[in-house]
Order: structure tokens, then sequence, then C-alpha cells
């Protein structure tokens, strides 16, 4: 068995060259799964509000309930590093963050938690750092910022962009994931960074890459954006066996003699 991911082994990734992979889990199973297949982070997103929970946004998971799925997922995992994605007004003040923070680490077993922003939350971070417990910073597109950004748009301006990557590595953050950033600009962020970048929509020149799992695997029905490549259509496969279960129960064919005591 391989020695479980950290944080050093991450930074020598960086420093060779060799490509970080990442995934969204919420769940044992699909945990599980990620960790036996080779992921080498696994971020239990507050992308669950849409793809687990059903919400238009990221912005009504509750603090139990990121707790309540960690717990799941680091239940399932012996390898990957897992990341516990700090939700909507849990980081206000650098006092409630490091609060928050510390009940990712100590209640549900996460290595590191997550949060949204840039140079506005860089005390934050800073905060949470000093407390000993390992930060992932997020910046361009940041979901919980969906109504101030006027919808998930491409962020395009560079100088902040750049300016922010800065401030968050500067804070202390492990690592930085940049979302609907042009490639350009991401691996211009790239280049200029020590710590790693974790690219979801901003082009094949980032560290490493995340996606969310359901969309990789076609498991949701929601609109997929284009920077997801779908390796599988589970959910058309999973329609299809329950559609044909509900056939054989009512025409009778199941359960056979087969499937009786």
């Amino acid at each position: 068995m391989a020695s479980p991911v950290t944080i050093p082994m991450l930074y020598k990734m960086k420093e060779r060259g060799e490509k970080i992979v990442a995934l969204t889990a919420y769940d044992y199973p699909l945990a599980r799964l990620v960790d036996t297949s080779g992921a080498h982070m696994i971020l239990v997103g507050d992308s669950l509000g849409m793809v687990v929970q059903g919400h238009s946004s990221t912005l009504p998971v509750t603090m139990d309930e990121m707790i309540y799925h960690t717990k799941i997922v680091t239940r399932a995992c012996q390898q990957a590093l897992v990341v516990g994605d700090m939700p909507f007004m849990s980081y206000p003040t650098p006092e409630a963050a490091v609060t928050h923070a510390g009940r990712f680490i100590k209640e549900a077993g996460a290595a590191a938690v997550k949060l949204e922003g840039g140079a506005s939350v860089s005390g934050v971070i800073r905060a949470i750092s000093l407390a000993g417990i390992s930060v992932q910073a997020h910046i361009g597109l940041t979901p919980q910022s969906v109504h101030q950004m006027g919808g998930f748009r491409v962020q395009r301006d560079e100088d902040r962009l750049l300016a922010d990557a800065l401030e968050v590595e500067a804070a202390g953050a492990f690592s930085v994931v940049l979302e609907g950033i042009p490639s350009d600009i991401a691996e211009t962020i790239t280049q200029k960074l020590r710590i790693p970048t974790i690219g979801i929509g901003a082009g094949p020149a980032c560290d490493g890459q995340i996606l969310v799992i359901h969309d990789l695997l076609g498991l949701t029905d929601r609109h997929v954006p284009r920077f997801v490549k779908q390796y599988a259509k589970l959910l058309d496969l999973a329609e299809a066996g329950v559609r044909e279960y509900a056939a054989e129960v009512r025409s009778g064919r199941f359960p056979g003699k087969e499937h009786c005591y």
C-alpha cells in the first residue's frame, strides 16, 4: 500500500512537474472509489449543495452538513489527502474562521480546509495557518460570491488575480484552486507561485486538476460546464436499471425463485 498523500508530497510534485489529481466526493462509496483510483486529493466541496442537495447554489450549505459529509469521506480514505470546504459565512472573522476550521480537523478528520477569496481573506488564511491548520485558497470564479459576480462568469482581471494568488501564498496557503480563469492567466499564476495550483476551468498549465465527481461520471442532470469532460454517463445506466426493476416488479418477474429463501 502506498503512503498517504501529504502536503510536502504535493510540493515535491510541483517541483518535479508531476500533475496532481484531485476530485470532489461527498459520501462513502464515491470517496472510496476516488481514493482507490489514485487521486492525490479529495475535496469535500460545498458543491454538494448543488449536486447532492439540489440547491441552485452553494450558499445554503451549513457547517454541520459539511462536517457530516467530511466525516463520511475521511472514513473511506486511506491514501488521498482530504480537504474540507468551509461554507458560506463560516469565516466572517479570523476568530470564527479558526473555530470552524478546527471542527474540520478535530471532528471530521480532514487534513486541511479550503476557503474562497484572495487578498480580502488573507488575514483569515493567516489566522487559520497560525493555528496549525493547513489552508487551501480558492480564487477566480468563487461560487459563494455568485451574486456579487452577477453569475458564474469567467474571471479575466489578470492583475487582480495574480495579486490575489501572491497574497494567499504569503498568508500561508499550501495550495490554491484557480477556477474559471483563462488558460494563459492561470499559466502565469502557476509559474509565479511556489505553492501548487489546482485548476478547474483554468487550462492545462495548472499543477493539478479538479472536477466535481458527479459531473465527471455523468451522475447529474444539471448543466455541465464547458470545462468538464464526462468520462462516463452513469445516470443513463442507473435510470435504465431502475426502469427495468420497476417493470419486473409490475409484471411479477421479480423476485424470481433464485431470489427467495
